[in-house]
């Protein structure tokens, strides 16, 4: 017995032995397509996708951005402020239609008066028609002030062109008596005129008596009215 070899044991069929083990194959086609599919969409990005940004673009972008935001917040501003002229303009143009309606009807008054102050106004005493139907004068500091309402009949007469001239007659301050007559003054009126003004006198001459002549246009030789005023 000491001398015999005992045979090396080995397994039966029925008995256990140890295998190695393996990477499961679905495991391995999963990841298999996993960095397929990364790396076929790496190329495309790459190839056909847009560009990355480098941090120079990036920050260049930004800044545009900004700047963007910037001028459209200034537009809005500008807009603001165009629309609140606009609502000022508004109130203005509303503001002036109802100065403009009350206007009217203090002119619709006015007009009225005027027509009934026009009525009522005596006649040229020489019946003329324009006439001299007012005249005041009156001496202040070496000028004789005038005011003079030359008037016509008809509210519908056509329009009155041409001149009117004052003859002065004064007295100096030693007795000795001076006639001066004024430069022609320009008439153009249809209804009637309120003609005002002052004359310089001659140094020292007080205007006593002033007559008033109205020629027509482009006609000195023949009076359209005359009347004489004592100066008061």
């Amino acid at each position: 017995m000491l001398g015999s070899k005992r045979p090396t044991f080995k397994p039966t069929a029925y008995g256990y032995t140890r295998r190695k083990r393996r990477i499961p194959r679905w495991l391995v086609l999963m990841i298999t397509g996993m960095v397929l599919g990364a790396g076929g969409l790496l190329f495309i990005q790459k190839s056909y996708g847009p560009q990355m940004l480098t941090v120079e673009q990036s920050q260049q972008l930004h800044d545009e951005l900004n700047a963007a935001k910037a001028e459209n917040q200034r537009l809005q501003s500008r807009v603001t402020l165009a629309e609140r002229e606009r609502d000022t303009s508004l109130t203005q143009v509303t503001e002036s239609t109802e100065k403009l309606a009350q206007h009217d009807s203090i002119v619709s008054q006015l007009e009225q008066d005027l027509a009934l102050f026009a009525a009522s106004m005596p006649a040229d005493p020489r019946g003329t028609s324009p006439g001299v139907r007012a005249a005041d004068f009156s001496n202040a500091e070496g000028e004789l002030n005038y005011n003079i309402l030359l008037m016509q009949d008809s509210e519908d007469a056509a329009t009155f062109k041409g001149t009117m001239v004052l003859n002065i007659q004064g007295r100096y301050p030693n007795g000795r008596t001076g006639y001066i007559d004024s430069e022609p003054i320009s008439l153009e009126f249809g209804r009637y005129v309120h003609a005002h003004g002052e004359i310089e006198l001659p140094s020292g001459m007080t205007a006593r008596q002033v007559t008033i002549q109205v020629y027509p246009e482009g006609n000195t030789d023949r009076t359209a009215a005359m009347r004489i005023i004592n100066v008061r």
